[in-house]
């Protein structure tokens, strides 16, 4: 999930702003009023949380390292948009925004990351590395091998994190951004130092994944699948998601390098595992807090635990054209909660 540098100024789940109107596409609808347990609510209207259940078709490439999946819309030829999910989800957080996106004539590539879904390390002697550099490389490699030169990222969670790193150390491949919860790069000298409690009180789960108690618990189907729907429930408090959602996106996590690529990911960001000396020259520049200079949009969700009060601790990082946006009674998965504002977000940082 999200970055400590986040909870600078986080001390509670209030806002500083309301959410805009996102250009071309509804504002933010309310939470899916479908129950958390029972039979799955009939699908709303195009644009609304569950309107739809899977994608048309998955697709299979390999580029860099991996063999990796992915959902594809829209038309071949148009404007690129990739849409990177994060922890715990998967590509059905874009279930509802690529439609609407290929609507407007994008070309809607949304791929599982490295560990996730039917994505698979082509040797089987690749280290399991879930540093920031490995991570967003794979997408790198990803747009080399269909052919895509530039593209507008859209993301959340570790998918910010991913689009952000692109964004700042390959901004000729970015030709716009959608960041949720700001910049999320990731520096791990900082993370060495403390931060309130209240604020390392929601970060459980990362530290329970620094034992083998939690590395455990992640290779277990049950526990991870107990332990993720309780992220889900926690993080986005306004999501009356059902079991066929949740178990759509958990199928994910069989992957059998998920349990690996996840802890790595987590102890890699505590300074608890170290990564591979060939990224050793991107994290270098990366722990200067590069700035991004590409037309972004950050969105930010109200009810996400992770959220700042404001976007004033990282403001200064985004130098190009910006947007900053908050969506009232929104969760963490908000693409997933809120697809019509992230797809209007991806319209309005298309337009910067």
């Amino acid at each position: 999930m999200i970055d400590r540098r986040t909870f600078g100024k986080a001390m509670g789940l209030g806002t500083g702003a309301a959410a805009a109107s996102l250009i071309g596409l509804p504002g933010a609808p309310a939470a899916s009023a479908a129950p958390r347990t029972g039979a799955t609510a009939p699908a709303g209207p195009a644009g609304a949380p569950g309107a739809r259940t899977s994608f048309a078709r998955l697709k299979q490439v390999e580029a860099g390292l991996l063999d990796v999946g992915y959902a594809e819309a829209g038309p071949r030829h148009g404007p690129v948009v990739i849409c990177l999910h994060g922890w715990p989800y998967d590509i059905h957080s874009f279930v509802d925004v690529a439609p609407l996106l290929a609507a407007r004539g994008y070309r809607v590539i949304v791929p599982y990351l490295r560990g996730h879904g039917t994505t698979r390390f082509l040797s089987p002697r690749t280290f399991r590395n879930a540093q920031q550099s490995a991570v967003a490389l794979d997408i790198v490699a990803l747009m080399d091998a269909l052919k895509i030169d530039e593209a507008v990222l859209a993301g959340f969670d570790w998918g910010s994190r991913t689009a952000d790193v692109i964004a700042a150390l390959w901004p000729e491949r970015v030709r716009a951004l959608v960041s949720v919860s700001g910049y999320l790069v990731t520096d791990v000298e900082a993370q060495q130092r403390p931060l309130a409690p209240q604020a390392e009180y929601a970060w459980w789960y990362q530290y329970y994944f620094a034992t083998e108690r939690g590395r455990l618990a992640m290779e277990d189907r049950t526990r991870r699948n107990e332990l993720c729907r309780l992220v889900w429930e926690t993080v986005s408090p306004t999501w009356e998601f059902d079991d066929a959602t949740f178990e759509r996106t958990a199928a994910a996590f069989d992957n059998p390098d998920y349990a690996a690529i996840v802890i790595h990911n987590y102890r890699w960001r505590l300074g608890l595992a170290d990564g591979e000396r060939r990224y050793d020259r991107h994290e270098e520049r990366l722990a200067a807090r590069p700035s991004i200079a590409v037309p972004t949009v950050v969105l930010d969700a109200e009810r996400d635990p992770f959220t700042a009060p404001d976007d004033s601790s990282y403001r200064d990082r985004f130098t190009g054209a910006y947007r900053h946006h908050t969506l009232k009674g929104i969760g963490h998965d908000l693409p997933q909660e809120a697809p019509a504002a992230f797809a209007g977000a991806v319209v309005e940082a298309d337009r910067l």
